[in-house]
């Protein structure tokens, strides 16, 4: 089976949450031959300027892997430079796309599979725009709802959390690449090489989703999905075209003993990109029943992270988290998690009406 790799990539929600609530076209985007990134002291500019080329680390020999892999929209989740059953996951997902034997290993066809994309450097040099470094951010960012209904947005924590985010990566791993750094405006720092979104690809904004989706380094132009498929027993969410090819795939979390994954075939609603969420503690098995109704404001920090893609099952749905490091290692409500990458990108390529089946 041929496999195509397409270009890399509102309102109020009012639910109660998660039962609590062209292969040349992939490879210049890794390499870096979008359009030239503006430079950092650009303030209005939230792209990172090359700096200099940087070298993978002699421990991480799977960084480049996992870089590529995400690009291709088959996620290994955190791009952490470790081996485990995320990254196992990936390069099944890539495997059967390429109609390999499905080992989730990086064995000997997949490797040569793989090659295409050698000269793409796993990693970078890149100054931080100033754009990007104010924020804003909430240190002290609270753990309550009813305290989180009181920001007007709820964003990172940090410039590091948000940085993480940005490249698709974890704030140990920044601090790894970058040792006795701080990460400031204009500060050139190593970070996995999560190439910028071209703003000339960008449309009619809704709801700051141009500037979410060049926070995360998510493209706008993503392949559509005809279905999305989330299996239970592997821990993905996989989503196909209309011939059946698979287009992407990404970890998940889903379901709990107290909340179990609602298997069946169902429908997507509709998108909301940047919600506002209904957070009803009566849907919350472990929240006081006491505690009121509140509305909370947008943000990546959110109960649903920067997108919420509403199912025909009541009170389910699919949407990014706050914790993307946890992401296939926790539990949740009932509902699917994504990283807030995944679930942006997720967001871009379904629509009303796709079919999404919740299988064991």
């Amino acid at each position: 089976m041929s496999l195509k790799f397409y270009p890399f990539l509102a309102g109020v929600v009012l639910l109660a949450g998660c039962h609590i609530v062209s292969d040349e076209a992939a490879t210049n985007q890794a390499k870096g031959k979008e359009a030239k990134a503006a430079p950092a002291n650009n303030y209005q500019s939230l792209s990172f300027a090359d700096a200099q080329p940087a070298a993978t680390p002699a421990d991480m020999p799977l960084l480049k892997v996992q870089l590529v892999l995400d690009q291709l929209r088959f996620s290994p989740g955190v791009i952490d430079g470790q081996d485990g059953q995320s990254l196992k996951l990936a390069l099944r997902g890539f495997q059967q796309a390429l109609g390999l034997p499905e080992t989730g290993a990086l064995d000997d066809a997949t490797k040569k599979a793989l090659e295409r994309w050698r000269d793409i450097p796993a990693l970078r040099r890149t100054a931080i725009p100033a754009a990007f470094a104010k924020g804003p951010f909430i240190p002290n960012f609270p753990g309550d709802a009813e305290q989180q209904a009181k920001l007007a947005f709820l964003g990172y924590r940090d410039l590091t959390e948000a940085l993480a985010e940005r490249f698709h990566t974890t704030p140990e791993l920044l601090a790894k690449l970058n040792p006795n750094v701080t990460f400031a405006a204009g500060t050139v720092i190593t970070v996995p090489n999560v190439r910028d979104v071209d703003p000339k690809t960008l449309g009619k904004d809704e709801r700051g989703w141009n500037r979410t989706l060049q926070l995360l380094a998510v493209a706008p132009d993503q392949p559509q999905a005809a279905k999305v498929i989330v299996d239970k027993s592997d821990g993905v969410l996989r989503a196909f075209d209309e011939t059946g090819k698979l287009i992407a795939q990404f970890p998940a979390t889903m379901g709990s003993s107290h909340d179990p994954l609602p298997i069946g075939t169902w429908k997507i609603q509709g998108v909301s990109r940047n919600p506002d969420f209904h957070y009803n503690p009566k849907l919350f098995w472990d929240v006081s029943n006491a505690k009121d109704d509140v509305m909370l404001k947008p943000g990546p920090n959110g109960p649903v992270g920067v997108a919420w893609i509403d199912l025909s099952k009541p009170h389910y749905g699919i949407h990014g988290t706050s914790e993307p490091q946890t992401i296939g290692r926790a539990e949740s409500h009932g509902c699917v998690r994504l990283t807030n990458w995944d679930a942006a990108r997720l967001a871009q390529m379904v629509k009303v009406g796709t079919p999404a089946v919740f299988q064991k």
